[in-house]
């Protein structure tokens, strides 16, 4: 009788797991037609998605354009600044010096306002920017050996803002 009765529970089991098969099967063929129907809608996000880096790309250059437009320099000149006087200074502080004695003389030659410390006048004052060229040049020996002398393009925009950049052929 045992045996019976584990036939009948082996056959029962049998029939729901068959019965499961058909019915996971059946949300399997409903799956696949939704996922089906998704597929076009995400290919064609997907198809934006790789279309829009592109526009991006084409948008960069632009933006560039623009930036280097915004560069026009209304004033500009090459000077050769004396850098003698950095190497009186302690052979520590010979760099910075002659760090300082470039900020002077581009104020100096290129008529650059000072900042003014009153707090009546808070209109953006012109900056004097130093590129990393004439930085790495004036500290490329160390800083105890900077260049006795440096030669170096000033240029002023329209807004008034210096930048120097090492001069050219140097």
């Amino acid at each position: 009788m045992e045996k019976v009765e584990e036939v009948e529970q082996v056959s029962e089991e049998k029939t729901v797991e068959s019965e499961e098969a058909v019915s996971e099967k059946e949300t399997a063929e409903e799956l696949e037609e939704i996922l089906a129907e998704e597929e076009p809608a995400e290919e064609e996000v997907e198809a934006e998605e790789e279309a829009a880096p592109e526009e991006e790309e084409e948008v960069k250059p632009r933006r560039r354009k623009e930036k280097e437009e915004e560069e026009e320099f209304v004033e500009e000149r090459i000077y050769t600044i004396p850098l003698g006087k950095a190497w009186i200074r302690p052979p520590k502080k010979r760099a910075p010096r002659a760090m300082q004695i470039i900020k002077a003389f581009v104020t100096k030659h290129m008529k650059l306002e000072l900042p003014v410390e009153e707090e009546e006048e808070k209109e953006e004052l012109p900056r004097l920017i130093i590129s990393n060229d004439v930085n790495e040049q004036v500290w490329g020996k160390g800083i105890e050996k900077p260049p006795r002398k440096i030669r170096v393009r000033a240029a002023k925009d329209k807004e008034g803002n210096v930048t120097v950049f090492l001069a050219e052929g140097e």
